[in-house]
């Protein structure tokens, strides 16, 4: 029974199965079929809407053809009326910019740039569209009439703007080298920004439209004529203040100017003016009244005066400020020679200024030919100036008047420093340009050692004889040469390379500051030595050998003294060993000849044929042996007194050391002569007519010895 049941169970089961698949089945099919009939509809609507689609792009598409064609024929209509009005634009230029054109471009520039512009378009319109147009000629003319009015604005510009720049900027801008801290470069301002501007723009166009290149040489013209105004104007300014309390330097030097177009404060020159003729006035002094203002007097202190005179350096003196009591012809060469000196460093800040200038407005590559041109005149007149003065050199020194010589020494040792900048100013101008300032060195160096060699022969050979004082004192000549030589301290480098520059080429190589030191070293002591032999020949007039040693002393000391109080005993010990202890070996000779002459007197002194006492008796013989030595004694010291008091030993030091060398030699035998026969010793019935004089006495009469005013 139970497997019965249960297949019939199965077979239940099956057909409700069986019977929901049926279902299933019908319920797609019926879906199927709504489906396709759905999908139909939509054909159907496809199908409608494509047919209404062609049917509408059948009507449009002829439209927008049509509205195409129209909208280019509109365009076709601007582009031609706008080409209509561009051209007719041009039949209207001369009329629109003829007024301007004709008033020029004073004051609107741009306004008139552009209506230069406008008329030169036209102008090629015509040119290439309607050559024969008679509006050619119209806007022809006035763009001719215009580039006229242009350079004539440029010309106008730089003449009314273009000022020569005041010495006392000049003065400011040639100041020391000392650099205050925190301070710009000076800059000149040689035209207002503005005016500099409307120069700039005007000569960019004449460069670029123009084709004309003549406003370049109107340029250089107006502004060679400022610079060459600005050089005269400080040679005007340093004249003027020649005679006052010195340059009016500007106010800057305290405080900076507001309105002063540089950008740092002045400085002082750092040249030293009148140098040379200082040390000349107190050499003329000194030989007036002796060594030390009076006869007798010490040396050392004109030394020392003398030295810090010919050497010192005058911070902020004035140049030609007048020093002692100089002439009028020193003073004129003084202020010919620092007046060049400081034209030459203006030229240099000038033209370097000038230059930068020029770059602005001149074109590149005709910037070097401009600046050429520029500065032709200004150089042309310092070179001539410059060789004036070496004219002048020349002729002095054909008169022997060496201290005027001295005068291009500065010249040329400023020349020599300031030459590198020079040759960087003049880089790229034309070789006789560039040469000038080497070949006014190389005349200067030629006549400058040409006057030293004539210096060192007039020593030794002086065409013109000169007295020699009564007294024995330090001759004209040593002096004058030593004063020469101490000029050249403040020159050694210069004088030494005016030296080597007459050397052979063979030694070129070899130049250089120890060279020139030791030529320089060797041309001094051939001074001296000719010094030496000249003073030695000037004792002809001096019939007495003592006062011969004493004249040869002095000169000798006095050389010694201001090889001692200056630089010129170092420097002349370079090729010569210890010239000090020369001097002095000289010196010391002639002090022994000179104590020679006291043996007149010292020799009645000794015991040379004098008696011996013997008791208190003495024989006439002897008595009159011993009155003669005492009469010998007494007028042999009265006769050296009397003629060596007027003698002069100016060196106080070597006064007193002769005096008291003297002194004691006098002294001791005096005093021993008069102890062996002038006391116990009854010689004679009156012994005050024979002892005359005490050993105090005979010892004040020593110390009176050349000082005549004892």
């Amino acid at each position: 029974m139970i497997p019965s049941e249960d297949s019939s169970a199965r077979k239940k089961t099956i057909e409700e199965k069986l019977k929901q698949e049926e279902e299933t089945l019908a319920f797609i099919k019926e879906s199927l079929e709504k489906s396709d009939q759905l999908t139909n509809n939509m054909v159907s609507i496809l199908s409608s809407f494509e047919s209404r689609l062609m049917k509408l792009e059948n009507s449009i598409i002829p439209v927008h053809k049509q509205t195409e064609t129209l909208q280019r024929l509109q365009e076709n209509v601007d582009r031609t009326l706008s080409c209509l009005d561009h051209v007719i634009s041009y039949y209207h230029v001369a009329t629109e910019t003829e007024r301007i054109i004709k008033e020029g471009p004073s004051g609107r520039l741009e306004e008139y740039l552009g209506c230069i512009a406008k008329i030169q378009k036209a102008v090629e319109y015509f040119q290439d569209n309607n050559p024969d147009s008679p509006e050619l000629n119209r806007v022809k003319s006035l763009f001719e009439r215009g580039k006229e009015s242009l350079d004539t604005e440029f010309r106008s510009l730089l003449q009314r703007y273009s000022k020569p720049v005041p010495p006392i900027l000049i003065l400011d801008l040639i100041g020391t080298e000392e650099e205050l801290e925190g301070q710009e470069e000076a800059v000149l301002e040689h035209l207002p920004e503005g005016i500099l501007q409307d120069v700039i723009r005007i000569s960019k166009w004449l460069v670029e439209y123009g084709r004309n290149q003549d406003f370049m040489n109107v340029y250089y013209q107006i502004r060679s004529s400022q610079l060459d105004r600005s050089i005269k104007g400080l040679k005007d300014h340093l004249r003027k203040n020649s005679s006052s309390s010195g340059i009016t330097y500007s106010p800057a030097v305290q405080n900076k100017r507001k309105d002063t177009p540089t950008k740092k404060p002045a400085k002082r020159p750092v040249f030293v003016p009148g140098t040379i003729r200082k040390a000349q006035n107190l050499l003329k002094q000194y030989s007036q009244h002796g060594l030390d203002g009076k006869k007798g007097g010490s040396s050392l202190g004109v030394l020392e005066g003398l030295e810090q005179e010919s050497r010192g350096r005058y911070h902020g003196e004035a140049v030609g400020e007048k020093h002692g009591p100089a002439s009028g012809k020193e003073d004129a060469l003084d202020l010919e020679t620092d007046t060049y000196i400081y034209c030459i460093s203006a030229f240099v800040r000038l033209a370097q200024s000038e230059y930068q200038l020029l770059t602005y407005i001149i074109p590149e590559h005709h910037q070097k030919k401009t600046f050429d041109s520029l500065i032709q005149e200004t150089l042309d007149n310092l070179i001539q100036e410059g060789e004036n003065i070496v004219s002048a050199a020349k002729k002095a020194n054909a008169r022997h008047d060496f201290t005027s010589v001295l005068s291009i020494f500065p010249i040329l040792r400023h020349l020599k420093l300031t030459k590198p900048e020079f040759d960087k100013v003049l880089q790229g101008t034309a070789a006789g340009t560039k040469n000038k300032l080497p070949n006014l060195i190389t005349s200067i160096e030629a006549t400058g050692a040409k006057a030293l060699e004539d210096f060192a022969d007039c020593i030794k050979n002086e065409p013109k004889e000169t007295s020699v004082s009564k007294d024995g004192t330090v001759h004209e000549i040593t002096s004058n040469a030593i004063l020469f030589l101490q000029q050249l301290l403040e020159f050694q480098e210069t004088a030494g390379a005016m030296l080597a520059s007459q050397e052979s080429s063979s030694t070129a190589s070899t130049y250089n500051s120890e060279f020139n030191r030791r030529l320089l070293s060797t041309y001094i002591c051939k001074v001296l030595g000719n010094l030496q032999l000249r003073l030695t020949h000037r004792l002809k007039p001096y019939e007495d050998p003592a006062l011969k040693a004493i004249f040869l002393h002095n000169n000798f000391n006095y050389i010694l003294k201001s090889l001692e109080k200056s630089e010129l005993l170092q420097l002349v010990s370079v090729t010569q060993k210890e010239p000090d202890d020369t001097y002095r070996g000289h010196i010391e000779a002639q002090i022994q000849i000179y104590q020679r002459s006291w043996l007149k007197v010292t020799d009645y002194l000794n015991d040379k044929n004098m008696p011996v006492i013997q008791g208190s008796k003495l024989k006439d013989k002897e008595r009159q042996i011993i009155k003669e030595h005492f009469k010998g004694f007494n007028e042999g010291l009265e006769e050296l007194c009397k003629i060596q008091k007027s003698w002069a030993i100016p060196d106080k030091r070597q006064r007193e050391r002769i005096r008291q060398a003297q002194k004691s030699i006098v002294l001791e035998a005096y005093a021993a002569f008069l102890q062996r026969y002038g006391t116990g010793v009854n010689f004679t019935k009156n012994p005050e007519k024979y002892i005359k004089y005490s050993v105090e006495q005979v010892g004040d009469m020593i110390e009176k010895l050349f000082d005549t005013s004892a």
